[in-house]
C-alpha cells in the first residue's frame, strides 16, 4: 500500500500534461520534457543512493518515509501560481530524485523480509507501482473537481500517508544485513559478477521500452482516436492499460515460484517485443480489438520488471542488495531518457504508427542477455 500511494507522484505531471502546457508558449514537446525530467531526478537520486549506499547503512523504512515526505513536497511546487517552465522542470525533477528512496527502496525492504518466493513477493511489489503510476489517470477522469490541481493534491497527500505508514508500521526485514561503512568501489564489485551482469543488461532493454510505453499511452489511443475518427476516453484508458500490469505482476510472482524468475522474464520480454514490431498493425483493428490489444502489451511490458530485479538481488552479495538493485534502476532509468525522447523527436518526424518499431531495439537487446 506504501508503495501504490507513494509512486502515484511519478505521472501526477505526465496525467495533467494538457492543462500545465496551455501555460507555457514553447515550441518544444512538453510531454516528453516532463518525462525525462522526472527520470534524470530519478537517475541522480539513485546513484546518490548507490554510491553512498544509503539503503545498506542505514534503516530502508525510515529512508523511504523521508523521500515520501520530500517527494510530495516538490510535487506540490507544481501549484505555485505562475509557475515557469524552469520551476515546473526542476519541481519533476525533485520528485524523480526522492522517488529514488521509494522504488528501489522498497524492493530493498521486500528483500529483507524473504529469504525464499522472493519473485512472488516483488510481483505484489512492482504491481503496486503499476498501479501507483497509473493513478493519477484515474483521479484525471474521476475527480471531484475538474480543476487538475486535485490530482496534484491527492497524489502529495497519498505519498505523505504512505511514507507515514512505511516508518510506523513495517520495521526492519530479519534478513537484513546493514553494511558499517562507506564502500565506494562497491558498482564495480558488483558487476564483476557475471550472472548479475546478465540479470542486469536483461533489465536495461526490458527499460528501454517499459517507460516509453507508459508515457506515450495517451499519445497511442489519441491516435488510434484521429485515424478512426472516434471519440476514446483518453484518461480512462491510459489508466486501465497501464494498471491491467498490476495483474500480471502478480499472475508473474506467483508462476515464478513453479517456473523459476528467468523463464517469466524471457517469455514476457519475448512477447512485449513481437508486440513493439508488429505496433503498426494495432492501429488498423477495430476499436474493440484495439483495446484489447493494448491491454495486452501493457500486461506483457511489466510482467518482467519483478523478476528481473528478482534476479539482480539473487545474484548480488546479501549486504549489498539495496545497492545493487539501486544501480540498476539508475542505468535502467538512465536508458529510459534516451528512448523516451527519441520518441518525442520521431513524434513529429514521421508516421505516428511507425513510432513504436523503435521500442523493439530494447526487448531484443534483453532477449540476447538472457539466452543463456
Amino acid at each position: 500500500m506504501s508503495q501504490f500511494f507513494c509512486t502515484s507522484l511519478w505521472f501526477a505531471g505526465n496525467a495533467v500534461i494538457d492543462d500545465l502546457a496551455v501555460q507555457f508558449n514553447v515550441e518544444f514537446n512538453i510531454l516528453g520534457y516532463l518525462l525525462s525530467f522526472v527520470q534524470f531526478g530519478f537517475i541522480a537520486g539513485t546513484l546518490t543512493f548507490a554510491l553512498l549506499t544509503l539503503a545498506d547503512r542505514f534503516s530502508p523504512s525510515r529512508i523511504f518515509m523521508i523521500c515520501a515526505f520530500l517527494g510530495s513536497i516538490c510535487n506540490l511546487l507544481l501549484l505555485i501560481p505562475n509557475i515557469t517552465i524552469f520551476n515546473l522542470l526542476t519541481a519533476r525533477f525533485g520528485t524523480g530524485f526522492f522517488l529514488a528512496g521509494i522504488y528501489p527502496v522498497g524492493m530493498k525492504i521486500a528483500s529483507d523480509y524473504y529469504k525464499g518466493g522472493l519473485g512472488r513477493a516483488l510481483g505484489y511489489l512492482v504491481g503496486a507501482l503499476v498501479l501507483g503510476t497509473a493513478f493519477p489517470h484515474f483521479i484525471n477522469e474521476f475527480s471531484w473537481s475538474s480543476d487538475y490541481k486535485a490530482v496534484i493534491i491527492s497524489t502529495s497527500i497519498l505519498a505523505f500517508v504512505g511514507g507515514l505508514s512505511m516508518w510506523l508500521l513495517v520495521a526492519d526485514g530479519p534478513y537484513r544485513r546493514p553494511v558499517s561503512k562507506l564502500q565506494l568501489g562497491v558498482i564495480t564489485q558488483i558487476f564483476g559478477i557475471a550472472n548479475f551482469r546478465k540479470a542486469a543488461f536483461g533489465y536495461f532493454g526490458h527499460m528501454w521500452e517499459l517507460y516509453a510505453f507508459w508515457g506515450f499511452v495517451p499519445v497511442i489511443l489519441k491516435t488510434y482516436a484521429d485515424i478512426h475518427r472516434i471519440e476514446l476516453q483518453i484518461s480512462f484508458w491510459s489508466f486501465i492499460v497501464i494498471a491491467i500490469g498490476t495483474v500480471s505482476c502478480i499472475l508473474g510472482g506467483l508462476i515464478s515460484l513453479r517456473t523459476g524468475s528467468r523463464k517469466v522474464a524471457y517469455n514476457s520480454l519475448l512477447i512485449s517485443g513481437v508486440f513493439c514490431v508488429t505496433s503498426p498493425l494495432l492501429f488498423l483493428l477495430p476499436p474493440q480489438w484495439f483495446i484489447i490489444a493494448l491491454c495486452i502489451w501493457g500486461m506483457v511490458v511489466i510482467s518482467d520488471s519483478p523478476q528481473f530485479s528478482t534476479m539482480v538481488a539473487a545474484t548480488s552479495p546479501p549486504e549489498l542488495r539495496g545497492t545493487a538493485l539501486t544501480i540498476t534502476n539508475s542505468i535502467g532509468f538512465a536508458i529510459t531518457i534516451i528512448s523516451i525522447q527519441l520518441l518525442s523527436f520521431l513524434l513529429e518526424k514521421i508516421d505516428p504508427t511507425l513510432l513504436y518499431l523503435f521500442l523493439s531495439i530494447g526487448p531484443i537487446i534483453g532477449l540476447y542477455a538472457l539466452r543463456k
